[in-house]
């Protein structure tokens, strides 16, 4: 089949896309890495701004491995997603299986009471009460059992269980099946992709916990991995900061930083050759 121009003008423009997404997706992570195995002196030598490193070491990773918090919380963090993510599927199968079918008695009150969560919450004092009225507190249960289901995904799931056959439901019953047997044999394996995404969902949830985390545990063998990430940045970030004015001063430019932050994105800028070199720092 001879493509015509439009068909040639309109994959031009699809790969284009494409390929800028990717590239858009790429950059973060190649600008981290290059860093990550970069002199600190050379970083700030090119203005905090580095894709090809001149010269390598992996210092930084010596001493992110050699801190012993570092391997702990990342246990804590596996257990906490494998976990969680587990008994989220479990708890929201149960409870979109049920809601899914037309003859449950008060379907609709149960519905309104799930969408009515979506929308109000007991608030942090009433919700930290009631973990530490559990026994929950300075435990991993505690960044587990108060998510242990999400509305949302109860209702992609509920909706999910509406659009299966009824008539696999009906030859069930005739064969004798009860709603549990149901449930596992027939609704679980067809709706596997349904689950893989809604676990996905709660995966990346309990990954990323630190709310949780910082209010309801204060033993630091069970923080999570990204606690320990933000005490580590926490420490580093006044050297950094110190570093960017000393960098400022030696570079004898007549304008003083008025933040640190501003300093790292007036030389990401001037780096770029912006039409605005200097619009981060104010005069003194």
């Amino acid at each position: 089949m001879v493509k015509g121009w439009e068909d040639r003008l309109f994959n031009a423009l699809v790969y284009l896309i494409l390929g800028l997404a990717a590239f858009a997706a790429i950059f973060p992570l190649m600008y981290v890495v290059s860093v990550s195995v970069t002199p600190f002196s050379e970083v700030l030598k090119n203005g905090g701004f580095l894709l090809i490193p001149k010269s390598l070491t992996f210092v930084a990773y010596q001493k992110l491995f050699s801190e012993t918090g570092i391997p702990q919380a990342f246990g804590v963090t596996v257990f906490i997603t494998v976990v969680g993510t587990l008994i989220n599927l479990v708890v929201t199968a149960l409870m979109a299986y049920p809601l899914s079918r037309k003859l449950l008695p008060g379907r609709s009150v149960f519905l309104l009471m799930v969408v009515f969560t979506m929308l109000f919450g007991g608030g942090i004092i009433p919700t930290y009460l009631v973990v530490k009225a559990l026994g929950l507190v300075d435990t991993v249960w505690s960044m587990i059992l108060p998510n242990a289901v999400w509305s949302f995904n109860v209702l992609i799931m509920k909706s999910f269980y509406e659009g299966l056959p009824e008539e696999l439901f009906e030859s069930a019953r005739m064969d004798g099946a009860k709603e549990f047997r149901i449930l596992l044999q027939i609704v679980v394996p067809l709706s596997v992709p349904s689950m893989l995404t809604v676990g996905l969902f709660y995966a990346v949830g309990h990954w990323n916990e630190f709310f949780q985390a910082i209010m309801y545990v204060t033993d630091r063998t069970l923080f999570p991995l990204q606690v320990i990430i933000r005490e580590i940045l926490m420490m580093t970030q006044r050297p950094l900061e110190n570093a960017e004015n000393m960098l400022c001063l030696r570079r004898r430019c007549r304008w003083r930083p008025s933040s640190p932050q501003a300093c790292r994105l007036f030389w990401c800028i001037r780096s770029s050759r912006s039409i605005l070199p200097r619009g981060c720092c104010s005069a003194p």
